[in-house]
């Protein structure tokens, strides 16, 4: 039974003198993997090692014989653009990303435009949502002309959030991990979004109120259209749809409802219409 007891590198064997010993040439602990081992796997292995060349080895040690460097560069390249796919937010393979992106013109519609039509169909509820607030853009027009921007903030950092988790979620990163962070940080950019806009806004207006009213509104409506971006890609996933095509329109549209309420909501509240 043939075991390892050790490797000489190609460059050392050439330049060593003829009179020199193979146990004074070889490294006696060179990186070695078992036969079951994933190949992306054992070429990190290698690298790590630094080695050219892997050792396979049996449960017992016995010697099974090298892996090529072409072989372990070869793997690194396939669990590269495997990686780059998946990070594209799509959670099935590397084919299924590549098919996905080369389908023809009557697949593309298929998977885009459903979502779109409900984006379409949010779009006019919004409009009704809007005209429900009629007595409040009456008490003080100057309301509406700040709604596009409370509407657009929240969909931006929706719109950020989405991305890093579809994109999590593609390489095995689970909802609960970045939960508590990514909500603090939809959290703390409506604080710093308001502190930011409250002075600038009391001294453009000259409404101290309506300065409140557009601060406290980006601070929850950023809040959030965080926690909107989180829940729909995971919802989408666990009922096997793709969220790289339905989270962003479906998001958009539950996100700008959502932020027209509460503008109008917070509205009420601190000017007493």
């Amino acid at each position: 039974q043939r075991r390892l007891v050790g490797l000489i590198r190609a460059e050392v064997l050439l330049g060593a003198p003829g009179d020199a010993l193979a146990r004074d040439l070889m490294d006696p602990d060179p990186a070695i993997v078992r036969r079951d081992v994933d190949e992306e796997k054992a070429a990190w292995q290698a690298a790590r090692h630094g080695q050219s060349s892997l050792a396979v080895v049996g449960a017992d040690g016995s010697f099974h014989g090298l892996v090529p460097p072409g072989r372990l560069l070869g793997a690194l390249v396939r669990g590269h653009d495997e990686d780059l796919a998946r990070l594209g937010g799509y959670l099935a393979s590397t084919s299924s990303a590549r098919h996905a992106t080369e389908e023809p013109l009557r697949l593309r519609l298929w998977h885009r435009v459903p979502w779109l039509l409900i984006g379409l169909v949010g779009s006019a509820a919004a409009a009704v949502v809007v005209g429900g607030f009629e007595e409040e853009l009456a008490a003080d027009v100057r309301l509406v002309f700040f709604l596009p921007g409370i509407v657009y903030m929240a969909d931006a950092v929706g719109t950020q959030t989405e991305a890093l988790v579809i994109r999590g979620m593609s390489i095995g990163v689970t909802i609960r991990s970045i939960l508590r962070s990514e909500l603090l940080t939809g959290g703390l950019i409506g604080v710093l979004l308001g502190v930011l806009a409250l002075p600038a806004l009391a001294i453009a207006t000259g409404s101290t109120d309506l300065a409140v009213v557009v601060a406290v509104s980006l601070l929850l409506a950023c809040s959030v259209a965080t926690s909107v971006a989180i829940a729909l890609p995971a919802v989408m996933s666990r009922f096997g749809r793709d969220p790289a095509f339905g989270a962003g329109p479906l998001a958009t549209v539950v996100q700008d409802l959502l932020s027209i309420i509460l503008y109008f909501a917070v509205a009420k509240i601190v000017l007493g219409v």
